[in-house]
C-alpha cells in the first residue's frame, strides 16, 4: 500500500476519532476538552490538505479542495472547532471514497514483464545448458522447445519452425518459418523444438520494446482532471465573493465562516466519486471491471473507438470454414480421416480440425504409424488406409493442379484462409480451409456503440490488409489500418487523440502500448491476456465484445447522474450560503444543513447502481433463446450440405444430377421450410409481444416469404426432372436456386440471432 493511500485512511480515522471524542466530551459537560478534541481531529486534515494543494498548484491545477482548506482553517481561527471537525470528516471521507473508486492496479506491468522468459537453452559445443536471458549474445545458438515463448529476436537455424505470432503481430494463424526466417521475441513456438540464431540481445528485442512502449505511454498520458475540479473553477471564486460580501455587510467574520462552511464543496467532493463508485459496481455486475471512477468518467466522453482485429473483432484462432472435396468424395469422410490423423499432431491447427470433426458428430479412429514432417504435414494409417494431411507441395509436388484444387486454392485466397490438403492412398480427396472468423456478437457490439454515440470506429491490426479489409467492410467501419506493428498502433491512437477522446480495444500483448496510450484502454481479458489487462483502464471479464458498448452506456448514465448531483448540490449549497450571508445560519447549523445536502446528493448519486439497460415488458427467457440458437445450429449444418451439393453439380455425371437435386429439395423441405414455418407460426408471435417496433419483424417475415418462394422453385425443378432433358442449363438453374436459398437463409438466420440476443432475458 502506497504512502498516500495510508495517509488518506489515517486522516479519515483521525477525523472520526476527533469528532467522536469531542462529542463525548461535550456530552460530559467538558466544552474545553471537546473544543480541543475537535481541533486536534481537524489540524492533521488541514496539514495533509495543504500539502496536497501545494503539489496541485505546482502542477498547474486548482480544485475543490481549496474551499475545504479555507473553511477548516477559518473555523479553527474563529473558535468554531466543531464546524471544522465536521468539514474535516466530510473532506477526508470523500477522499477515501474516491480512493476506493479509483483502486487502480499498482503493478500495471508486472504480468507483462513476468511473461518474458528468464532462462534460455543455449548450445555450448555439444551440450545444451540453461543460462539467464541477459547473458545471451548476438550470434549464439538457442534451443526453443515446444510451447515456449521465444526469448529474443533471431532467425530459424533448423529446417523449419511453426510460430504463433498472434500476441506480437496480431496474425491469428500460426506461421511456418523456414531456415533463415526472422522470429520475433514474445512469439510462441506452436510446433516442435527448433534452433534459433540470436540477432538481438534481450534488452533490444521486440518484446522488451513493447514493455518500454507501455511504460512510456502510461507515463506520457495526461493526468486525468476530475469532473469536480472543473466545476470548482466556478464555485471557488463565487464562494469567496459571497463570503467577502457577507463580511463587508455585517462586519462579522463569523458570517463569512458560516458561508464557507455552507459552501464546503461536499456535493463536489462526494457526488462524482459516489456516482462513479456506483457505476463501477454496476459495470462489475455485467463483467466489466473499471479501474476506478476516472476510467468510467473518461469512457463517458469517448468519441472514437479503435479496435484490434484478432481476438477482439474476431474469435482469434483457426476455425474450419469449409471442406472442399474432389468430385465424388464425401466431405464428412474427408474431414473424419483428416481429423483422425491430426489427433497425433502437436500443430496448433490440428486442434481446430479435430474440434470441427467432433462438433459434427464424426467418429474418429486412432491413427497408426504416424510420421510428421516438420512444417509440411503428417501421414499415417487410418483403418487400413494411408492418409496424409498437409501442404499440397508435400502431397503432390509435381502434379498439375486439377480444377477442384484450383477452386479450393482460390476460395482460400478470397477468405484469407490456410489450406490443408488430405490424400488417401496417394490420391487427393479434399482440402480443409481454416481461418479466423468474426465473433458472433461483433455486429451487435458495433450497433451498440453507434447507439451509444460513438461517431468514429477504426480497426488497427497487424494482420494482412486483405483479411482486415474484409472484416472492416462486413462491419461498416470508418477506417481500416492493416499491417501495423505495436509502435504503429500507438501512433494511430495519438493521431485520433489529437481530434477527439479515444478508446482503444484489444486483447493481445501487441495491443498493450496502445491501450496504455489511449484516453481509455479496454482489454478483453476473459482469455487471460494479462499484459493487455494490466495496461488497460477497463477490462471485460467475459468473452463478449458487446460489453464494450454496455460499458460506455453505463459510464454515460453514471456521468449524467454525477452531473445532476453536482448541480443540485451546488444549487442547494448556494441557497445555504445566501442564508448564512444574511445571518440566518451560524457556522454549526450551516455545517448541519450542508450534511443534509450531502445526504440528498449521495442518495441521488447512488441511483447509478441501478441497471441502465433495463426495459419494461416481457422478454424471451434464457431457455427459449438457447432453444432457438440450437435450432439455428442444426439448420446451418444443413446449409453446409446445400453448399456442397452446389459444388458437386459442377462436375456431376448426368445420371447423378437427379439424385443431387432431389436431395437438395428434400433437405430444403424437411429442414429449411419447416424451420421458417415454425418461426412464422410460433417464434415470431412471441417476438411480437417483446419488440416495441414490429416493422422490423415484418421485414423478417418478408424474408420468410422469399425463402418459401425459392423452395417452391426448387420443388418445381425436382418434380420436372423425370420429364426434363438434363443439360448444363438445367443444372445451372438448379445451382442458382439452391445457392440463393443457402445464402438468404444464412443471412436471415444471422439477423434472427441478433434479434434473439437483443430481447433475451
Amino acid at each position: 500500500m502506497s504512502f498516500d493511500r495510508i495517509l488518506r485512511w489515517a486522516l479519515v480515522a483521525i477525523a472520526i476519532a476527533g469528532l467522536t471524542a469531542g462529542s463525548l466530551a461535550r456530552a460530559a459537560g467538558r466544552p474545553d476538552v471537546a473544543d480541543f478534541a475537535w481541533a486536534l481531529g481537524t489540524a492533521p486534515v488541514i496539514a495533509g490538505l495543504a500539502i496536497s494543494i501545494v503539489r496541485d498548484l505546482m502542477s498547474g491545477r486548482v480544485g475543490v479542495d481549496a474551499i475545504a482548506l479555507l473553511s477548516m482553517s477559518a473555523a479553527l481561527a474563529l473558535g468554531q472547532p466543531l464546524a471544522g471537525a465536521v468539514v474535516a470528516l466530510m473532506y477526508s471521507g470523500g477522499n477515501v471514497l474516491e480512493e476506493i473508486a479509483v483502486a487502480r492496479a499498482e503493478h500495471d506491468l508486472r504480468s507483462l514483464v513476468d511473461r518474458a522468459p528468464r532462462q534460455v537453452h543455449r548450445k555450448s559445443g555439444d551440450r545444451i545448458e540453461d543460462a539467464p536471458v541477459e547473458d545471451v549474445a548476438v550470434g549464439e545458438e538457442l534451443l526453443v522447445k515446444a510451447g515456449e515463448i521465444v526469448p529474443v529476436d533471431g532467425v530459424v537455424a533448423s529446417a523449419s519452425a511453426t510460430i504463433d505470432e498472434s500476441t506480437v503481430t496480431g496474425e491469428p494463424i500460426p506461421v511456418e518459418k523456414t531456415c533463415g526466417t526472422a522470429v520475433l521475441s514474445g512469439s510462441l513456438n506452436a510446433g516442435e523444438t527448433f534452433q534459433l540464431t540470436v540477432t538481438a540481445v534481450a534488452s533490444e528485442s521486440t518484446y522488451a520494446g513493447i514493455v518500454r512502449m507501455v511504460t512510456a505511454a502510461q507515463t506520457a498520458k495526461a493526468p486525468f482532471v476530475r469532473m469536480a475540479d472543473r466545476y470548482a473553477l466556478i464555485f471557488l471564486p463565487l464562494t469567496l465573493v459571497i463570503a467577502f460580501v457577507a463580511w463587508r455587510i455585517s462586519g462579522d467574520l463569523t458570517r463569512s465562516l458560516a458561508v464557507l462552511v455552507a459552501a464546503t464543496p461536499c456535493p463536489l467532493i462526494l457526488a462524482a466519486p459516489v456516482a462513479f463508485i456506483a457505476g463501477v459496481a454496476q459495470a462489475a455486475r455485467r463483467g466489466i471491471l473499471a479501474k476506478g471512477g476516472s476510467a468510467l468518467e473518461s469512457l463517458a466522453r469517448a468519441h472514437t473507438v479503435l479496435f484490434d482485429k484478432t481476438g477482439t473483432l474476431t474469435v482469434g484462432g483457426a476455425r474450419l470454414l469449409s471442406v472442399e472435396v474432389a468430385p465424388g468424395e464425401d466431405p464428412d469422410e474427408v474431414l473424419r480421416l483428416g481429423a483422425s490423423l491430426e489427433q497425433a499432431s502437436h500443430h496448433v491447427l490440428a486442434k481446430a480440425v479435430v474440434a470441427a470433426a467432433l462438433d459434427r458428430g464424426l467418429k474418429l479412429e486412432p491413427p497408426e504409424h504416424v510420421k510428421e514432417i516438420m512444417g509440411s504435414g503428417l501421414g499415417g494409417r487410418i483403418g487400413g488406409r494411408h492418409v496424409v494431411a498437409g501442404s499440397r507441395e508435400m502431397l503432390l509436388s509435381h502434379a498439375e493442379l486439377s480444377a477442384w484444387e484450383l477452386r479450393a486454392i482460390r476460395r482460400a485466397s478470397w477468405r484469407s484462409a490456410l489450406i490443408v490438403f488430405v490424400a488417401v492412398d496417394g490420391r487427393l480427396t479434399g482440402a480443409l480451409l481454416l481461418a479466423d472468423e468474426l465473433r458472433a456478437d461483433t455486429p451487435r457490439a458495433i450497433r451498440l456503440l453507434r447507439d451509444a454515440g460513438i461517431a468514429r470506429m477504426v480497426m488497427v491490426t497487424g494482420d494482412r490488409a486483405a483479411a482486415a479489409q474484409a472484416i472492416g467492410a462486413a462491419l461498416d467501419l470508418d477506417a481500416v489500418l492493416a499491417d501495423r506493428v505495436p509502435a504503429d498502433k500507438v501512433e494511430a491512437v495519438r493521431s485520433e487523440q489529437r481530434l477527439h477522446p479515444t478508446i482503444m480495444v484489444g486483447d493481445g500483448i501487441n495491443d498493450a502500448p496502445a491501450l496504455a496510450m489511449a484516453d481509455t484502454g479496454i482489454a478483453l481479458g476473459a482469455r487471460g491476456a494479462s499484459a493487455s489487462s494490466e495496461a488497460a483502464d477497463v477490462v471485460i471479464l467475459t468473452d463478449r465484445l458487446d460489453r464494450v458498448g454496455e460499458a460506455i452506456i453505463i459510464a454515460q448514465r453514471t456521468r449524467r447522474i454525477a452531473l445532476q448531483s453536482i448541480f443540485v448540490g451546488m444549487g442547494l449549497s448556494l441557497v445555504a450560503m445566501v442564508a448564512a450571508a444574511v445571518g440566518w445560519l451560524d457556522p454549526v447549523p450551516a455545517a448541519i444543513v450542508q450534511e443534509v445536502i450531502d445526504v440528498a446528493v449521495i442518495l441521488n448519486a447512488l441511483r447509478a447502481l441501478n441497471p441502465p439497460l433495463v426495459r419494461s415488458g416481457p422478454r424471451l427467457t434464457a431457455e427459449q433463446g438457447l432453444t432457438l440458437h440450437h435450432d439455428h445450429q442444426a439448420l446451418l449444418r444443413d446449409l453446409d450440405r446445400l453448399r456442397q451439393i452446389v459444388d458437386a453439380l459442377d462436375d456431376v455425371v448426368p445420371e447423378s444430377v437427379a439424385a443431387l437435386i432431389g436431395e437438395a429439395h428434400r433437405l430444403v423441405q424437411s429442414s429449411v421450410v419447416m424451420h421458417e414455418r415454425e418461426d412464422e407460426d410460433s417464434v415470431y408471435p412471441k417476438l411480437t409481444e417483446v419488440l416495441r417496433d414490429r416493422h422490423g419483424l415484418s421485414a423478417m417475415s418478408r424474408a420468410h416469404r422469399e425463402i418459401l418462394h425459392l423452395a417452391r422453385l426448387l420443388a418445381r425443378i425436382a418434380e420436372d426432372l423425370p420429364s426434363e432433358k438434363i443439360d448444363r442449363y438445367l443444372i445451372r438453374d438448379a445451382q442458382r436456386v439452391i445457392e440463393a436459398i443457402e445464402t438468404l437463409v444464412r443471412m436471415h438466420t444471422a439477423q434472427e440471432e441478433d434479434i434473439y440476443e437483443a430481447v433475451a432475458a
